[in-house]
């Protein structure tokens, strides 16, 4: 079982990440832009009101659509999505589901596929 304490110290150890302030979410600067790793997700509870952050669930990206469907596919007590996130390469984590190294492996593939998409991009347009 996975903290967010657990996250932050796993988020804050990867090279050039460093938390949002006021939020919890950690994100990592590539280029010009800040891109996100990870973040609470925020809950639809009332339709008629904003969404609210549940500390239980982490919203991680991941390098593409085809990983986020091997995540879901491989253990739905951990990975789910919400029709919010369709489309969008990132997968909503259940942290009393997952481990401490399963989550370090989650968050470790996150920052590499922040990190390398901008480079091979760069490396694409020489």
């Amino acid at each position: 079982m996975a903290s967010q304490n657990d996250v932050r110290k796993i988020a804050l150890a990867l090279s050039g990440a460093h938390e949002r302030d006021g939020d919890f979410a950690f994100e990592i600067r590539t280029g010009s832009k800040s891109r996100l790793l990870a973040w609470s997700w925020k809950e639809r509870v009332d339709p008629r009101k904003p969404r609210v952050p549940n500390p239980d669930v982490l919203a991680v990206r991941v390098a593409d659509l085809d990983t986020k469907e091997l995540l879901l596919q491989s253990d739905p007590r951990i990975f789910f999505t919400e029709p919010h996130y369709d489309g969008y390469p990132a997968v909503l984590v259940r942290l009393k589901a997952i481990t401490r190294p399963e989550l370090q492996a989650l968050l470790a593939g996150s920052w590499k596929a922040m990190t390398t998409k901008p480079a091979a991009k760069r490396a694409r347009s020489k």
